[in-house]
């Protein structure tokens, strides 16, 4: 007997790639569990099977920085409740992440995808079940989006919760609409201009020399510090949250056509976002 969960959550995490340097990224969470019926004639109870495991990736992956153990060139060092990651772009440029531990989730796997996170994750939810429960299958799906899309990563110093830290991101689509109509040329630029980017507050920004970005913070889950090409990085004014990513779109698109009004449908992941006027 199988009980099966579908969308059970999203996580949005940035990972590290061996040849796109840091991603953001949000997956949709589908569940499966194989076992035994308890006297109640269940394997397990919904609400119990989403709260644990919802409860489980918020803790060990949800809004972290995720780096494959074993990627070629990789540094890592654990010091006193501290991770620092060190890695080089293919085409040159350090990245430079140091973080309280709970921010970076360290895989035992030489490249993050839905398949090696999977894996990772599966014999650890199995714990969290009782013991009729026999088997767990876990998957990750990206949304299906019909048009432009980026991924972007970033961090939000004025937030309580697990936004804060400085490198974690999300896979959104983007809408653009002109006149009341959509401009998929726009969405295309915009979505290219992001791709694979880290989207920095200005005044995080505390050294850029060299062709080098380094943003640092200190925020209530202890001090934060990236460092990345700057190639890489795309400067706003404020805090990167998906109202002030849509703001700023919005202000910048009506710079190139004052005459029309400007409507940005920018999303933070999967359903889920801000919608700007200009």
């Amino acid at each position: 007997m199988k009980l099966f969960v579908d969308n059970l959550t999203h996580v949005d995490f940035s990972y590290l790639h061996p040849k796109r340097g840091l991603v953001g990224e949000s997956w949709a969470v589908q569940l499966v569990l194989d076992g035994s019926l308890d006297p109640q004639g269940m394997i397990c109870d919904f609400g119990v099977v989403k709260r644990r495991v919802k409860q489980w990736l918020d803790a060990h992956l949800d809004h972290m920085l995720a780096v494959p153990a074993q990627l070629p060139g990789l540094q890592l060092e654990q010091v006193g409740g501290m991770t620092e990651v060190r890695w080089h772009y293919p085409e040159g440029g350090l990245f430079r992440c140091r973080a309280p531990e709970q921010a970076i989730a360290v895989l035992p796997c030489t490249e993050i995808d839905e398949l090696s996170v999977a894996h990772w994750c599966r014999d650890q939810l199995r714990q969290l079940f009782p013991e009729q429960v026999q088997g767990v299958e876990l998957a990750f799906t990206a949304e299906s989006i019909d048009g432009h899309y980026y991924h972007y990563s970033h961090g939000l110093q004025q937030h309580d919760g697990n936004c804060q830290r400085i490198a974690h991101g999300h896979r959104s689509r983007i809408m653009i609409y002109r006149n009341g109509h959509r401009d998929e040329v726009l969405e295309g630029r915009w979505a290219e201009c992001f791709r694979d980017i880290y989207i920095g507050t200005r005044s995080h920004l505390k050294n850029q020399s060299a062709g080098a970005h380094h943003y640092a913070y200190t925020a209530p889950q202890g001090a934060f510090e990236l460092e990345l090409p700057a190639r890489c990085c795309y400067l706003i004014d404020t805090e990167s949250t998906v109202e002030q990513i849509a703001a700023h779109l919005a202000e910048q698109i009506k710079i190139d056509h004052p005459q029309d009004e400007v409507v940005v449908r920018a999303f933070e992941g999967i359903g889920k976002g801000a919608i700007a006027t200009a």
